[in-house]
């Protein structure tokens, strides 16, 4: 059945007229009448008997008019509370977002978006694993360098270098006037790394590229737990810089350069850039600004 059909017919029935119901909708009687007749077409009944100056309900539209009244009128009251709230954020948001960076950043962060946004229920659920928007139930994804190709959009919020950190009082090894030292260097580096690897930094002294050659002492899969034993003096290694930051200011890390490698990019994503929602818009808004970064991502 089309609603917009029904939805004229109750205008018709309840105004008691197609010149009624035409003053009082702005739209045009033969809009009206068409509608109505189509709906009629549709049902293989005849709902309104159409004299030169009265109208009156058959028996059939008297049922339809009676049975279908209520709720069309909630159908009305339920687009007009739609229409009223768009631009308002409001209802349930579920993001997924990466363990680390849920263990790190999101709690201060979740806790400022849910001040600035009462009417957002935020839910997270913090996993490394694939995520389908779709299948999954999910609004928005936050993820670390995703690839390129992705049919998702949204903003990177936060790049993050990485620093080669060594534990307090470790100082760097003295620079050849003529060459790069090559002494290897005791090193916490990511499950996965090689023997072979080649650290290449910008000196955080003169600004000159430096390279170091690790022994890997420890291999670790999360940086928290890197960073975590190069402090309790294991060795050296790379540290994304956001995690590292409150140590080396407090001097329980000392940094030995920025890594030459590009940062690691963190994105909020979303499944279209075409009627975002107000609260997933509120929410990449308030995330890049609250860490001030903001590149546009388009499928």
């Amino acid at each position: 059945m089309d609603l917009a059909a029904l939805s004229d017919f109750h205008l018709v029935a309840t105004h008691g007229g197609f010149g009624k119901a035409s003053r009082a909708s702005g739209q045009a009687k033969a809009t009206l009448s068409r509608r109505v007749r189509e709906l009629e077409q549709s049902l293989g009944v005849r709902l309104i008997e159409r004299g030169t100056r009265t109208l009156r309900l058959t028996d059939e539209g008297v049922t339809l008019h009676a049975r279908t009244q209520s709720p069309m009128g909630e159908i009305a009251e339920a687009l007009q509370d739609l229409k009223s709230g768009l631009g308002h954020p409001s209802g349930r948001l579920r993001v997924s977002a990466p363990l680390l960076f849920a263990h790190v950043t999101l709690g201060p962060l979740a806790a400022a978006f849910a001040a600035a946004f009462p009417d957002v229920v935020l839910e997270v659920t913090a996993e490394d694993k694939f995520v389908d928007l779709v299948a999954d139930d999910v609004d928005v994804v936050i993820r670390a360098n995703p690839r390129p190709d992705t049919e998702w959009v949204g903003r990177c919020f936060l790049r993050n270098p990485l620093v080669l950190v060594a534990p307090a009082g470790r100082l760097a090894p003295a620079r050849d006037s003529k060459a790069q030292l090559r002494e290897v260097i005791p090193a916490v580096t990511r499950t996965g790394s090689t023997d072979d690897e080649v650290w290449t930094v910008t000196d955080p002294v003169d600004g000159q590229q430096r390279a170091y050659f690790p022994r890997a002492v420890l291999r670790l899969s999360s940086p928290l737990s890197v960073r975590d034993a190069i402090r309790a003096g294991a060795g050296v290694g790379f540290v994304p810089q956001t995690i590292a930051a409150e140590d080396l200011r407090a001097g329980r890390l000392v940094s030995w350069g920025l890594s030459t490698e590009p940062p690691v990019e963190a994105w909020a994503l979303h499944a279209s850039r075409r009627l975002v929602s107000p609260k997933v818009s509120a929410f990449v808004d308030f995330v890049c600004e609250y860490f001030r970064v903001g590149a546009d991502r388009q499928a």
